[in-house]
């Protein structure tokens, strides 16, 4: 059986090497099973591109793709799932924290039990306080809006069926956002509950707060309407609201009429406080059209400067 690694690759220099000897020596546990590594470059700072094509060059099971730009995580998982031939896919990150010695943990809930996707859970994420909450944030917001199980937890490391990554690549719209692809692909999700290891260099990762936004964008405006949907209720309340308080002050002017109307004050944080949430809503139902517009003018989810060892794609 072949498993296929995919790898993006962003700063990796110093820790893609280390990644790659783990993930060859565990498979090597096991006779009946062959591997392939698709690394991704997505265009990183460093020199981590002459890195990878030593590695291809002295192991033609290794195979790189070098992005044109930056398209982010995402897309360059997208590219490496393009060309993967293996029967079961394994997605984990470039900077050594996925545990590769619990590969067969990952695996085998795919050949013995009815489950088409494992998704690494890890006890305690060694990452910063600000990471955690975002993480945090970014599961409440997937509950709400894609539906996903409460008990459910996902990170960067996961393992798919094939039949799984055949359909996710069907999905060529620029904004692909894995836990949406995931989640709708398939519900037999399993947690391999294991922990972190820590960096295998003592750098920190790239993972900002504006990568973290734009990519809690991509999910919740390309896999769920829900926001409009919110959108819509908070306008109905607000619209409610309003008749029912102006009812209420045409019936004090007529029967109360020495009780005093509010003041500027108060009316003017009300206007104030309905003219945000309009712009509010006009942002949101902006961002989709934004979105819609740049889907039909067939913006690309990657572009592929050049390959080695994938085949038909190798440009070299």
């Amino acid at each position: 059986m072949l498993l296929s690694f995919v790898i993006p690759c962003y700063g990796s220099e110093k820790t893609i090497e280390y990644v790659v000897d783990g993930i060859i020596s565990k498979v090597s546990e096991r006779e009946n099973f062959d591997y392939e590594i698709v690394t991704v470059n997505d265009a990183s700072p460093d020199n981590v591109i002459a890195v990878l094509k030593k590695l291809a060059s002295d192991n033609s099971k290794i195979k790189v793709i070098d992005l044109a730009k930056n398209f982010g995580k995402h897309s360059a998982l997208m590219a490496g799932f393009s060309v993967v031939k293996g029967d079961i896919v394994i997605s984990l990150d470039d900077d050594g924290q996925c545990p590769t010695d619990k590969l067969w943990e990952m695996v085998d809930p795919l050949l013995a039990e009815d489950y088409d996707i494992t998704l690494a859970a890890y006890h305690k994420k060694k990452q910063s306080a600000f990471k955690n909450f975002g993480s945090s944030v970014n599961s409440f917001m997937s509950r709400i809006l894609l539906d996903k199980p409460k008990d459910l937890q996902f990170a960067n490391y996961y393992a798919i069926k094939r039949f799984i990554i055949d359909e996710i690549v069907r999905y060529r719209n620029p904004y692909p956002y894995m836990e949406g692809l995931l989640l709708r692909s398939s519900r037999r999700i399993k947690n391999v509950f294991m922990d972190e290891n820590e960096r295998a260099d003592d750098g920190k990762g790239y993972f900002n707060l504006k990568k973290s936004l734009s990519l809690w964008l991509n999910g919740f405006t390309a896999f769920s309407v829900k926001p409009l949907r919110i959108a819509s209720l908070i306008g109905t309340v607000s619209a409610l609201a309003g008749f029912v308080y102006g009812l209420v002050i045409i019936i004090r002017k007529l029967f109360f009429d020495n009780i005093a109307l509010l003041g500027y004050s108060s009316i003017l944080a009300v206007i104030l406080f309905i003219g945000g949430l309009l712009m509010l809503m006009l942002g949101l139902i902006g961002e989709y059209i934004g979105r819609i517009y740049i889907s039909i003018n067939n913006s690309p989810q990657y572009v592929i400067r050049e390959s080695f060892n994938c085949g038909e794609k190798d440009d070299k």
